[in-house]
């Protein structure tokens, strides 16, 4: 039986208010065995951060993540001779953040963060994400940023594309869920490898870099994911669908945990209270996130509810819509919605008649 479960499911089509979460809060492990450092810190700003308890490497890592002002930064340190990341990620795994950065990773450390990140989205059922440098993941939580030998104006000197991680995870929580990351402006970039084939780098799911003649900026704001598995479609490999889906599944979770699990009887009545709550929720972020020309709909699940009736030896060859939507399921909610998230435009196509 375990503990309660919220089930939240986004399939790829080929009462309590639910407010909305707290975004922009960036996770990010450094290896430091400077005094007086705090295993596990929360800084707002950067003026929080006592750069004399942390290597000047570090703060530099600060620096970067606080240039794009995200809500929160929650610092977990390790000793620099740490085997592998396994004990601050047991202690990531049970709080709240969007984006994971590991500005001093290597290569080969970048296998377990990949893993870790696939794990807690595929079976865990969280939104964790991740930004990691030069990794082939072909996954929607990780991205994988290819911008190197960057001369950034935030530090005065060329850094490493693992540090430059540290400033792109900023930008990713820090981004209004308005607009995507598609041709954010990177103004601190004096230089910056480019790709000589830009199109072939974001086919392949890189974060990369342009240069237009006067600015750098983010190429196409797509995570790492290229092979699209069953159940999903091209649209997962945007940052900004992504991220909407995440927000959806955080604050229904975030709201059903808080007002209706183990508060409520299980009846007719108060899953249509549930539901309620949810399409009143859909109506707040429809422009924004949904697609507002949609009609997003959340309502019982007729299919599973006969699952559930068969299952308990409930004849249900008699019964109407009704009657199985009316049905006692236990402690079980089935609900389905159906849903169309909201791109940003990017892609501009104009035919001139002359």
């Amino acid at each position: 039986m375990g503990l309660p479960s919220i089930n939240i499911e986004f399939i790829g089509k080929a009462s309590n208010a639910i407010t909305r979460s707290a975004r922009g809060i960036v996770a990010c492990i450094i290896k430091d065995d400077t005094e007086g450092i705090p295993a596990v810190q929360t800084y707002s700003t950067l003026n929080d951060v006592d750069f004399t308890k942390m290597s000047e490497a570090n703060y530099e890592f600060m620096k970067l993540i606080f240039a794009a002002s995200p809500y929160r930064v929650i610092v977990a340190a390790q000793a620099p001779d740490a085997a592998d990341y396994t004990g601050v990620l047991k202690t990531l795994k049970d709080l709240k953040w969007n984006y994971l950065t590991v500005p001093g990773i290597t290569k080969e450390e970048t296998t377990s963060i990949v893993a870790w990140i696939k794990e807690q989205r595929d079976s865990k059922r969280k939104t964790f994400k991740a930004v990691l440098p030069e990794v082939v993941a072909d996954h929607e939580g990780i991205i994988n940023c290819t911008i190197s030998n960057v001369t950034t104006s935030i530090l005065d000197k060329t850094i490493s594309c693992a540090a430059y991680c540290a400033r792109i995870t900023g930008i990713m929580v820090a981004v209004p869920l308005s607009r995507s990351t598609t041709y954010y402006d990177l103004p601190d970039i004096i230089s910056a490898d480019v790709p000589e084939d830009p199109d072939a780098a974001i086919d392949a799911g890189q974060l990369i870099a342009v240069f237009d003649g006067e600015k750098y900026k983010i190429g196409r704001g797509v995570n790492s994911l290229t092979t699209i598995p069953e159940g999903k479609s091209e649209e997962f490999k945007k940052i900004k669908i992504i991220e909407g889906k995440d927000l959806i599944c955080d604050d229904i979770t975030t709201t059903l945990e808080n007002n209706y699990i183990g508060r409520v009887r299980n009846s007719y009545d108060k899953k249509q209270e549930v539901i309620a709550a949810i399409n009143n929720y859909f109506r707040t972020i429809e422009g924004e996130i949904l697609d507002e020309t949609y009609d997003n709909l959340c309502q019982i699940d007729i299919e599973a509810q006969k699952k559930y009736l068969n299952d308990h030896s409930v004849d249900t060859s008699t019964m109407n819509d009704v009657q199985i939507a009316e049905a006692n399921t236990g402690s079980s909610l089935f609900v389905c919605s159906n849903i169309k998230l909201v791109d940003a435009m990017e892609d501009f196509i104009m035919v001139n008649y002359v």
